[in-house]
This record gives structure tokens, C-alpha cells and sequence, in this order.
């Protein structure tokens, strides 16, 4: 280890390091021996949930989850690039080049890119963690459908130490945050809306609001929407709305119907919250009115579904510990809670409540791909735009689709 290296590792440990060095050598013993590879290491690396994969519409299985890196030093380190391979021989799967990392890697609680804009938009940031900084790796991987994938994965961390000058002291390298792979299937569900067509927004598995939305929780920090999709009724000429967007009946999505996409228990209702008046964002609700009018079906263990913005009163008939069978109408598209134009929130959790969950991916046995969202179209500018008409372009991914994910902005019919 350089001298510069190693002074800064010692002010980094402190005490300990003098306290290790303090200890005489007769009392010290023999060397112990330690597991080859175990070293001080200027990250530390952790993550919040089994990283699970997923086929989606273009043939690719879906890796999506999220790395949290502390910067375990008084000095600022540069991230060079991100290797994920397998945990046991060794293979790449996938690399994080510099130019990846400054627009997936982002300080811990710093606004989500784009935020009150478009969020698909590329945010570059210079990926360089001060010293007791904590930064996340938004990792989302899209494999040929031919790879094999490893019972567990590793991250290898390349970084550079930096002077208070901002030039070089030293590279490194860390292997970390070594995790299994999940092997539980993804839930494959029948339609979650009335046969039709339909606009996938916010979907997997990118820079969106589901994607990228942190919730610390009871000090629990999770990323509850991962795999959430926000679904827009599609009209004829490709129409969301029709009329003044200032109504909530000219939404094609309000009043529509939401199904059990699987059989199942309810767990939970909340009814009784008003829907809100479209198209300007609400004021943030408290968090227990967060996903508004909602039921939740618990459908295998430890496999939640969760219909969210239901309309006010339109789920009154349903009560805890009831059975729904599949394809059975649970309540009614609203715009309760935060909402801010009428659509369904739907996603799988971990548990009965939203706050705090996880969110693993899921699919659907039969649907259609029609087409393809170009620019970004989300709930708090769909009634601003100048007409309710998406715009939709031709999808490569166009046709029957069964068993798979539908990804962003498509659009599709069941």
C-alpha cells in the first residue's frame, strides 16, 4: 500500500488502526490466519432486496435492483466502473463503463433526475463519492434470453482514491455485495383491467418515478415500486382524454373496471378518500392516503397485489378475509390519494402494506403489444398536454406476447 494510501485508511480507522498497531507482537501470537482476499476496502456495499429476473416483450430477461455504496473514507473516490458477474466462475454478465455510472449512480436521498420533468432524461453526474457519502447504483440489466444465469452474483467495484486536489492517489479494486439470485418465478397473472386497450406508464425498467422512488420507512429503506406500471385507458385516434381535462369523466380510464388478476384473499380495503380534481399535481397526502382507495389480494405467500387511486366509494362492498376468484371486478379506476388524472397503480408486493414493501416483477399470461409511447406521457402532465392524443409510434415488440413483462410506454391489449 502506497504511503498516501495508507494514511488515509488510518484516518479512516482511527482508533482502530492505532489500537491494532499498539497491540505487542508476544501478546499478538502467531499471525492469524484470514480468508484470502479479506483487506480494509474504501467502499462498503449493501442491497435491499434479492435481485430477481424477469422475461419481458423484447426477448430479454430483466434484471433490476439497486446497490448502495458508502464511501468509508475522509476522501472523495471516483467510481470507475462496475463489473457484475458470477459469484463462482467468474463470468461478466454485465459492465458499468464511467459514462453508465454518471447517469445510474446518484446520491442517497437527492432528488429523483428530472424530477416535475421529463424523468426519462438523461442526468449525467460526475460519479465521485465524498468522503462519508452514500451514493445508489441504479443497476438494471437486460440479458439475452440465452444467458445463463449464475445461482449468485458479485459486484467488482474499480474506483480511484482522490487528493484534495481532485488528481489520483491510488486505484482499487472490491469485491462486493455478493447475493443470490432469486429462483421464486415471477407471479404470472391474467388481466388486472377490463379487455382493451391500454398505455403502460412507468413501467420497467428505466429512469421513472416507480423505477427510482426511495421510501425510508421506519428505518427501513426499500424501493416499493419497483415493478409498479400505471395504467391509462387507450380510446379510439390513440386518446387518453376527451373534453376538458379539468373533468374527471373525460378520462377514459375513470370508472373503468379493475379484476383479480389472480384468485385470492383480501387483506385489505380502503375506501372513503375523495377523488382528486385533475390535471394539476395534489398537494402530497398524508402517508397513509399515499395510494388512496386501494384493495390488496394476497395470492400466494408472501405475493401481495395491490389495486391503487380506486374511485371513492366503489370498493365499500369488499371486506377483509373475503375470497375473489380471478377475472372477478373488485372496484373502479379513480384518482384518489397522490393522483393526479385517473389511472390504475398496480404492482405485486412482499407484504399487505404498502409502506414498507418490496416489489418483485410479475407477468402476464396473454396480451398483445401494439405499439410504442415515444416521448414521456405520466399522470402529472397527461390532462396538461395540448390534446389527450398519445403519441404513439410502431413497436418492434408488436404482437402476442404470453408469459412476459410489458416494459415502458407500451402500448398494449388484453
Amino acid at each position: 500500500m502506497k504511503p498516501l494510501l495508507r494514511r488515509l485508511f488510518q484516518a479512516t480507522l482511527g482508533g482502530v488502526a492505532a489500537l491494532a498497531l499498539a497491540v505487542p507482537a508476544a501478546q499478538a501470537g502467531a499471525p492469524r490466519a484470514l480468508p484470502p482476499g479479506t483487506a480494509f476496502t474504501p467502499l462498503t456495499a449493501s442491497l435491499v432486496t434479492t435481485p430477481a429476473p424477469v422475461k419481458a416483450v423484447d426477448g430479454k430477461i430483466h434484471l433490476s435492483y439497486e446497490l448502495f455504496l458508502t464511501n468509508a473514507t475522509g476522501a472523495n473516490v471516483r467510481l470507475e466502473r462496475l463489473t457484475i458477474r458470477d459469484a463462482r466462475a467468474h463470468g461478466v454478465l454485465a459492465t458499468l463503463d464511467p459514462p453508465q455510472l454518471a447517469t445510474s449512480a446518484h446520491p442517497l436521498g437527492s432528488p429523483i433526475p428530472g424530477e416535475g420533468a421529463d424523468v426519462a432524461r438523461r442526468m449525467p453526474r460526475d460519479p465521485v463519492l465524498a468522503g462519508a457519502a452514500a451514493w445508489v447504483v441504479w443497476i438494471d440489466l437486460a440479458l439475452d434470453a440465452s444467458t445463463r444465469l449464475p445461482r449468485q452474483i458479485e459486484h467488482v467495484v474499480d474506483g480511484t482514491l482522490l487528493k484534495p486536489d481532485g488528481s489520483g492517489a491510488g486505484t482499487f479494486r472490491e469485491t462486493v455485495a455478493r447475493t443470490p439470485l432469486s429462483t421464486r418465478a415471477p407471479l404470472d397473472l391474467a388481466a388486472p383491467v377490463k379487455a382493451g386497450e391500454w398505455y403502460v406508464s412507468e413501467g420497467c425498467c428505466g429512469n421513472t418515478h416507480h423505477r427510482r422512488g426511495l421510501a425510508p420507512i421506519n428505518g427501513v429503506l426499500d424501493v416499493p415500486q419497483r415493478f409498479a406500471i400505471d395504467w391509462f385507458k387507450v380510446g379510439p385516434d390513440n386518446r387518453t382524454w376527451v373534453g376538458d381535462p379539468r373533468r374527471l369523466t373525460s378520462y377514459l380510464s375513470f370508472r373503468q373496471p379493475v379484476l383479480a388478476a389472480e384468485a385470492g384473499r383480501v387483506v385489505e380495503v380502503q375506501d372513503g378518500l375523495r377523488d382528486q380534481q385533475p390535471p394539476v399535481p395534489p398537494k402530497v397526502p398524508p402517508i397513509g392516503e399515499t395510494v388512496g382507495n386501494h384493495v390488496v389480494l394476497q395470492v400466494a405467500p408472501g405475493r401481495y397485489l395491490l389495486y391503487a387511486h380506486l374511485e371513492n366509494h366503489s370498493v365499500d362492498h369488499l371486506h377483509v378475509g373475503q375470497w375473489v376468484s380471478a377475472g372477478q371486478q373488485l372496484g373502479l379506476i379513480g384518482n384518489s390519494g397522490n393522483s393526479t388524472t385517473p389511472h390504475l397503480h398496480f404492482q405485486v408486493m412482499t407484504t399487505r402494506e404498502f409502506f414498507p414493501t418490496d416489489s418483485p416483477p410479475f407477468t402476464f399470461r396473454s396480451f398483445t403489444v401494439l405499439g410504442q409511447v415515444g416521448p414521456r406521457i405520466w399522470d402529472d402532465n397527461l390532462g396538461l398536454q395540448p390534446s389527450g392524443r398519445l403519441p404513439v409510434v410502431a413497436s418492434p415488440f408488436a404482437g402476442p406476447h404470453r408469459g412476459v413483462m410489458p416494459l415502458d410506454r407500451n402500448v398494449i391489449r388484453f
